[in-house]
């Protein structure tokens, strides 16, 4: 063979084995799933004979005498190769998998919950990738999908760790997988409502009670729906009709106690759960009142799961989760019967159900101990409009914590597959519906109704249902086009003139008019902070009301909040004219605040031991972030790190220097583009044209300065700082980089979250080109827009830089020094994630209020993964489980004694006001706090004073009582 030829052939091979490893596009991945549609094999080959003895054999050849064998359909070359490529799992046959690769631990389960996905998929979309191989014979033997589910769980359920620390998952997964000649009934009633009413569409309100308000009357509902249609229904229909009824007749069928009391009774340990449920079995039947069976049913729930691991034979702990997952069902069904007529009835019914949200996994065992005082049932005769919005609050946070374990379980293998399959996002909503989270919902939404009657408190949120779930968190009012967000929001293009309604909030969110989120993230996150900081309205809701809202998707409306939770939001047509005098030019042009330069020093070029500087070098030669911390480091010397200082100065030093190809420097740069947006103003551009002017010179810029060549002087002391300072050369001490800009910690703009900060640099390289690029960050268009909103003079803004030693910490998070929300000022307000960078970007953070004597548990962590900081530098993501809380009583008790030292040292070093509270990022190293930022923590005083916003305020007293027996 020729050597041009030999090496035309390698070439190949080489290209096509890059090509091979590369993963698919969703575009390819839809394109497949629309292939496997069409094809009568779908994902699957061919039909084999697969023997123990490892080898594969044709159909009419079964394995030989003597050794066993499973007959299924094989994969084509595609499915593997996605599983191989993209860790995509179609069509997944049970009978085929490994237990601890379809566990799938390393990747938090990522392929059991796909093989649970795909079953919703194929209930919504006629069998999705199997649409037309649902009809290809002995693909899969259902009898040995159920011996394989049998033998799984009996392998899974031996682990008591991997019990606990996954109940939920674990729960959820006996729904999807074979195991005992059940299946997912509630969810084939959804599924085929849903598609009932997508062909006729005249069934949507039907389809709506089914998926909302479940209950028994739904068998009727849908009969006396098929005959009054029946002139319209096509032949297909009138199939699928039948099918649903016959789904509904099944679902609603009265549990089988008897065969509950057998199996039971089959478990061998001598349980008092079992024992309990053996009781119940022959105390109570179909027909006992659900007041009475629920309380019962919560309470078993409970049991079980606490304690099924005091039994050793996972076949009995398999029985028991199979008898919890009927008992739900039983309570599902019930729940819609219990009909409280008082006050008292009401509250109790909240409690139990409630209560089963942590037997059934919603909630962790821990979460349910620290709020079960606050609603417990209520033994005298009357009660304060305080304690009952306590108490409304709180289950409020049960049904939202139950949904967000849902997405915290669940989200990461949604997100993968919406990508490419758009149907994949109502999947975690599927999971919350068939969840005693639905029907709580319903009753806790009872309960405020009853609270804003004797409140006087009105939410006025168009003509939405269930407006008493929704609250406000930042007082505030817009007036803009309402934009309603469902999905994912990282990828919208936010406007500052519009309100959005996210089904979570962004991390990075650019200037906006209003914002409203079913997931609220954490009360101090940098998106929350902003949003207070800046009066800008923001509400928490529930998935019901964001649904409801797209109808309203466009429309401009007026929306505002009050300092106390009162949530408007109405066409603006509809406005008053109060509401309209509010949007005068002239307050909106005093909002603006100016960035002190008076007294800036631009003449110091050296590089600052952070031992050196306090406070008062703030917005003189750096920021606040490093000026802050040279203050706590000489008031906490061993819980602040050591740190260098790149001063204002030695920016401006690099920013006189030639910008490449523009015959000016950055400087100049920088500042003629500000006095041309500046003229086409005076002539009357467009502010987006002028604002798309800007964005457009500053990617010039941010790129310029990201290919700068530091000057050698300036690398030379900054090597000699590393060694000196931190003790290590540089390239041998991982850092954190972080932007500090003296537009920071105003006293009216936190400009928290706006810039960028590199976690755990270590090259002398990667240090080098982090440097630059901290000092392009202010000029990107997040940065740049909310300066431009709320500075009047964003020209003037200069970075320095803080570079402090990384610090491994186990967890980390957000303290403020008084309460938020709830609470007073002389309290804490926390929140806490695992790993470095907790609760600052929105991660759904364990959050507490702590007071002098005790704590309380506003929202437990929902946040599925973390990152740490290795020695070698970037970041290592790890995965986690809710089971334990994050914080100990002694985390607690260190955080009361650093606030305490906080308020007192810090007003005295830097002669501030002592009744400010403080806005502290920190963390923990074996039981060690490690204190990183501190800054002033800034509210909107004139959102919180404003006279509009306090009349829409609810007029009660807290301490009026109202008697347990008062009807409904």
């Amino acid at each position: 063979m020729p050597a041009t030829l030999r090496l035309s052939l390698l070439v190949m091979l080489l290209t096509g084995a890059t090509l091979s490893a590369q993963e698919f596009t969703p575009q390819n991945i839809k394109q497949t799933i629309k292939d496997f549609k069409n094809d009568p094999r779908g994902p699957y080959l061919r039909i084999r004979w697969f023997c123990e003895d490892g080898t594969v054999r044709e159909p009419k050849d079964p394995c030989p005498e003597g050794i066993d064998g499973i007959q299924h359909a094989s994969y084509k070359e595609l499915t593997e190769n996605l599983a191989d490529r993209n860790n995509l799992y179609f069509g997944e046959i049970l009978a085929a998998a490994d237990n601890t690769k379809f566990w799938d631990a390393a990747s938090d389960h990522s392929r059991l919950k796909q093989y649970q996905l795909g079953n919703y998929l194929k209930s919504v979309d006629n069998g999705w990738i199997l649409e037309k191989a649902q009809y290809y014979r002995g693909a899969i033997q259902s009898e040995d999908e159920e011996a394989w589910g049998i033998a799984f769980f009996n392998w899974l359920l031996k682990d008591d760790k991997r019990l606990e620390a996954n109940y939920y998952l674990i729960r959820q997964a006996l729904k999807d997988i074979p195991h005992a000649g059940d299946d997912n009934i509630a969810q084939r009633m959804r599924s085929e409502s849903k598609v009932i009413a997508e062909e006729f569409p005249k069934f949507m309100d039907v389809r709506v009670k089914i998926h909302g308000q479940p209950d028994v009357s739904d068998v009727a509902l849908v009969q006396n729906f098929r005959e009054e249609y029946d002139d319209e229904l096509t032949p297909e229909l009138k199939t699928e009709f039948k099918n649903l009824l016959e789904t509904l007749t099944e679902y609603y069928a009265p549990i089988n106690l008897e065969k509950l009391n057998a199996q039971v009774s089959g478990i061998k340990s001598d349980l008092d759960v079992k024992n309990q449920v053996i009781a119940f079995t022959t105390k109570f039947d179909n027909n006992t009142p659900a007041y009475s069976i629920i309380p019962e049913i919560s309470d078993m729930l409970c049991n079980i799961r606490t304690q099924i691991t005091q039994i050793q034979r996972a076949q009995d702990r398999l029985t028991l989760l199979d008898v919890s997952l009927k008992l739900e069902e039983m309570l599902l069904k019930k729940s819609g019967d219990w009909e409280p007529e008082t006050l008292k009835e009401l509250l109790d019914k909240v409690y139990h159900l409630s209560y089963a949200t942590a037997g059934t996994g919603l909630l962790e065992v821990w979460e349910w101990e620290e709020i079960e005082g606050i609603i417990a049932p209520i033994n005298y005769t009357n009660v304060s409009l305080a304690e009952l919005n306590t108490i409304h609050n709180t289950s409020r946070s049960a049904v939202q914590w139950s949904a967000a374990m849902a997405k915290a379980t669940y989200d990461d293998v949604v997100e993968k597959y919406t990508a490419f399959e758009p149907l994949a996002t109502g999947f975690i909503d599927d999971r919350v519906r068939s969840s005693v989270a639905l029907p709580l919902g319903k009753t806790v939404s009872e309960l405020g109704d009853f609270i804003n009657n004797k409140s006087n408190l009105e939410n006025d949120v168009m003509d939405i249902a269930d407006q008493s779930a929704i609250h406000g968190l930042n007082p505030g009012y817009a007036m803009g086009e309402l934009v309603v967000v469902p999905g994912n929001p990282d990828g919208i293009e936010v406007s500052n003139n519009k309100i959005y309604i996210f089904k979570r909030p962004p991390s990075d969110l650019k200037p906006v008019a209003g914002i409203a989120t079913v997931d609220e993230g954490n009360l101090v996150s940098h998106v929350q902070l902003l949003a207070r900081n800046l009066g800008i309205p923001n509400a928490a809701l529930i998935d019901s009301n964001l649904e409801d809202l797209e109808a309203y998707n466009g429309k401009t409306v007026f929306y505002a909040v009050s300092n106390k939770g009162t949530v408007i939001i109405k066409p603006a047509d509809n406005m008053s004219a109060e509401e309209k005098d509010l949007f005068s030019v002239t307050e909106r042009n005093s909002e603006k605040i100016a960035v002190p330069i008076e007294k800036i020093r631009l003449d110091k070029k050296s590089i600052l031991n952070m031992r050196d500087i306090d406070a008062s070098a703030s917005g003189i030669l750096a920021g606040p972030k490093a000026a802050n911390l040279g203050q706590l480091k000489k008031m906490f010397p061993e819980q602040v790190v050591e740190g260098l200082v790149i001063p204002f100065g030695i920016f401006k030093d690099h920013m006189d220097l030639p910008m490449p190809g523009q015959n000016k420097s950055y400087w100049e740069f920088l500042t003629e583009m500000f006095a041309s947006a500046e003229a086409m103003r005076n002539n009357g551009t467009a502010e987006a044209q002028v604002e798309d002017f800007q964005f457009k010179k500053l990617a010039t810029l941010r790129d310029a300065i990201n290919r700068m060549q530091l000057k050698p002087q300036f690398i030379s002391e900054l090597r000699s700082s590393f060694s000196s300072i931190f003790g290590k050369p540089m390239g041998q001490a991982p850092v954190f980089l972080r932007s500090d800009t003296n537009m920071e910690d105003l006293k009216e703009f936190t400009g928290a979250g706006l810039n960028l900060t590199l976690f755990n640099v270590v090259e002398e390289q990667k240090i080098v080109d982090g440097i630059k690029k901290v000092w392009a960050s202010p000029y990107t268009e997040r940065s740049f827009k909310w300066r431009q909103v709320y500075l009047s003079n964003p020209e003037n803004v200069f970075p320095s830089i803080l570079v402090i030693p990384s610090v491994d910490v186990a967890y980390s998070g957000v303290m403020i020094t008084k309460g938020i929300n709830e609470g007073t000022d002389d309290d804490l307000t926390v929140a806490f994630s695992r790993g470095a960078g907790g609760a600052v970007d929105g991660q759904a953070a364990e959050t507490r209020l702590i007071t002098a004597s005790g704590n309380r548990l506003l929202a437990p962590a929902r946040q599925p993964d973390y990152i740490r900081l290795p020695e070698s530098g970037g970041t290592k993501a790890y995965s986690t489980t809710f089971e334990s809380t994050i914080l100990s009583e002694q985390n607690i008790q260190s955080l009361r004694e650093v606030a305490q030292e906080i308020r007192t040292k810090i007003p005295q070093e830097t002669h501030t006001n002592p009744d400010g509270a403080y806005d502290v990022e920190l963390g923990f190293q074996d039981d060690k706090i490690w204190l990183f930022q501190i800054r002033p923590f800034v509210e909107n005083k004139n959102a919180l004073s404003n006279g509009y916003l306090d009349s829409i305020s609810p007029r009660s007293n807290p301490d009026e009582y109202i008697e347990m027996d008062t009807k409904l």
